[in-house]
């Protein structure tokens, strides 16, 4: 390619901003201790770790603008029998193994009275689940990512969520990976074509407006 990609992007129109809307939602994607046990096989790092930092200020200000919370969790019959070709694929699976303690939800958060939590076998929020019949039933236009991985669940559900009809929000200072390179690669591919990004601070900002009927 004879032209830098950013140049590539713009001619296409890439990376153009969506009119959010009025009835948002904010869903955690996998957050298990898995990505934060060092002695895990998944264990994500500096990268994870900010997510998980940032994702229970995104939670508390949900809960206190009266948005719907919603966590995934990966969780399997112990030996994966229900987890098909991804379980096969990927070993490290069996850290969700029902019962294990690397599937449980990663400390600080905490699942509170009212929060919705969708239990799934593969990478994306939707495949297989009743998160777009829920987020239907609850009237929801537009759907804040948080999680882990950059480059694994959240791509996956950011890529249904937007095929589901959905306004698309990743907050990018609320997911993360394992390395850099692949989530500031995968950040750039869903800012282009599935999702706007924000920082924390600015969906925080966003879920109080809405709370309060202030958006344009």
């Amino acid at each position: 390619m004879s032209e830098d990609l950013d140049t590539n992007y713009s001619r296409a129109g890439y990376h153009a901003r969506q009119r959010w809307g009025t009835r948002p939602a904010v869903l955690m994607i996998d957050f298990a201790v898995a990505y934060f046990d060092e002695g895990s096989p998944l264990y994500g790092g500096e990268g994870c770790q900010t997510a998980l930092d940032n994702a229970v200020r995104l939670a508390a200000g949900a809960r206190a603008a009266g948005i719907p919370l919603i966590f995934t969790q990966v969780k399997y019959q112990p030996g994966g029998a229900n987890g098909g070709a991804f379980y096969a694929k990927v070993p490290a699976l069996a850290c969700f193994d029902a019962g294990a303690e690397t599937q449980k939800l990663a400390s600080p958060l905490t699942y509170e009275a009212g929060d919705i939590v969708i239990e799934k076998q593969y990478p994306s929020g939707f495949f297989g689940t009743s998160l777009a019949a829920t987020l239907h039933w609850l009237k929801v236009d537009t759907l804040l990512l948080a999680g882990v991985t950059t480059s694994g669940c959240v791509r996956a559900t950011c890529i249904d969520s937007i095929s589901h009809g959905l306004v698309t929000l990743v907050v990018e200072d609320a997911v993360g990976d394992r390395a850099d390179g692949p989530h500031q690669a995968n950040l750039y591919d869903m800012s282009a074509k599935y999702a706007d990004l924000l920082t924390t601070d600015a969906a925080l900002a966003y879920l109080k407006e809405t709370s309060t009927g202030e958006t344009t």
